[in-house]
Order: C-alpha cells, then structure tokens, then sequence
C-alpha cells in the first residue's frame, strides 16, 4: 500500500497540486487523500480511475504493477491478435517472394491475394 500511496502522491506533487485541490478534482475529502498517499488506506476502484484519467495513466501503473505510466491511448494487443499480425506479416512477405516483380499479371494477382487475405482477417 506505501508504493501505490507513493506514486500517488508522486503524480500529484509533479504538477504541484495540494491535497486539497486533488481531493476536489477526485471528489473525496483531504483527509482521505492523505491517508491513501500514506497508505493508511487504499482508495476504491472509482478514486483510482479519476486518477488514472486526470493524469493519464493506466490502472496498472497506478497499482505499481508497471513503471510504464502509459495512458488511455496506448496500443493494446492482446496476445492472439498479435500473434495474428505477425502471421499475416510472414504471409504478406510469401506472396510478394512468390510473383515477379514488375509483371502487371503478377501484380493484379498479388493485390487480389492481399485483399482476400485482408477480408479473411477482418471476419
């Protein structure tokens, strides 16, 4: 509870916020926010997602699971679609081995190749 009260108060006093100014911006008394910055208590989910969306962060850097502070726009992928990506990748790389390059025959073939393939994926 100190670590994640630590990064609390850390995120606050970066941009030189009192308690009592955090407390009005998460809507929680002043005397709550001293608590959670001494870990005396943990704040509920809700105060942790005003957190996490005033200073856009991710929950997880807020629960000290990470010290990547990455917001809401960071470029989440879980792992079966990634893996996903890197096989379309290597079949990408196949098709453009497999046809020679400059023939137009070859190239209709190929973009027809590539937007089947592309339809497939977005099923």
């Amino acid at each position: 509870m100190i670590e994640i009260g630590n990064r609390l108060r850390a995120l606050r006093k970066g941009i030189r916020l009192t308690q009592v100014k955090m407390a009005e911006i998460v809507g929680v008394q002043q005397s709550r926010i001293n608590r959670y910055e001494t870990g005396q208590s943990t704040p509920p989910p809700e105060v942790f997602i005003k957190y996490a969306d005033y200073f856009n962060v991710s929950m997880d850097y807020l629960y000290c699971r990470t010290d990547n502070p990455k917001g809401k726009l960071y470029d989440y992928q879980p792992q079966l679609l990634k893996e996903k990506a890197e096989k379309n990748d290597e079949l990408r790389e196949f098709i453009e081995m497999c046809f020679e390059p400059g023939s137009p025959i070859n190239m209709r073939l190929k973009d027809a190749l590539f937007q089947m393939m592309e339809e497939a994926t977005d099923e």
